[in-house]
């Protein structure tokens, strides 16, 4: 995970499938209120989103940066 001034980087692409959910996860929950976390996937997480609503209390905004075809990158905020 790389920081950056306004918020942290997660590549995942790099990590075996099976493993990336988890550090997903950790990095997400990390997060303070207005902290955003910047995802990159080789594949469109839109499960991601579901997910997170379903099991995560916060709300958190989604915003696609980019949107492959080889790299997808999403901006996670946590608002509350």
């Amino acid at each position: 995970m790389t920081a950056h001034r306004d918020h942290l980087t997660l590549d995942v692409r790099r990590i075996p499938f099976w493993h990336r959910l988890d550090a997903i996860l950790r990095a997400v929950d990390r997060l303070g209120q207005g902290e955003a976390l910047e995802l990159l996937v080789d594949i469109d997480p839109w499960p991601l989103r579901s997910y997170l609503e379903a099991t995560r209390a916060v709300p958190f905004d989604w915003q696609y940066l980019e949107s492959g075809p080889l790299t997808w990158r999403v901006r996670l905020r946590r608002e509350g």
